[in-house]
């Protein structure tokens, strides 16, 4: 689905649930993970997760419009439009949309441990992301020496 598809359906969806008609931009945006989607109240557009539609398909999609477009028309009546505020949860509730989106899956990286601290009498090895001063500290375990390793590790971009 593109762009212009999500307007389409954007304004469908405003038309049937609301009765109003969405009269400003739709799009996708594929950086938004932490969120199924936003309106923006300086030019009342709404961004949608285009993360959210793959992983979750277009039923949950519609509920975050739903959603989005609870602030947008809320906003322009000059009501309530935040989470917080009563009118904005009476329509949600009317209309059908979701409070909260599902969590997309974290993609897990492997710490990029870049520095290894070695106990000079025990062996004890300690890994750090960022370089630290061995002069500064001592092995936790028997309070000897410790030398700093650089590791060739290199972080995935």
């Amino acid at each position: 689905m593109d762009d212009q598809q999500l307007q389409q359906w954007v304004e469908r969806i405003s038309l049937e649930s609301f009765g109003r008609p969405f009269l400003h931009q739709a799009r996708f945006n594929r950086r938004l993970t932490a969120t199924g989607g936003r309106y923006f109240t300086k030019t009342h557009d709404i961004e949608i997760s285009t993360r959210q539609y793959e992983q979750f398909g277009p039923e949950d999609v519609e509920k975050i419009i739903k959603h989005e477009l609870c602030h947008y028309h809320l906003h322009l009546l000059k009501k309530g439009y935040q989470h917080r505020d009563a009118d904005f949860k009476a329509l949600l509730q009317t209309v059908g949309g979701t409070r909260f989106c599902k969590s997309l899956p974290t993609e897990k990286r492997p710490e990029p441990y870049r520095y290894k601290l070695v106990c000079e009498a025990c062996g004890t090895e300690y890994v750090r992301k960022r370089r630290v001063d061995p002069r500064r500290y001592v092995c936790g375990k028997c309070r000897g020496k410790l030398k700093l390793l650089a590791l060739d590790v290199k972080p995935k971009t």
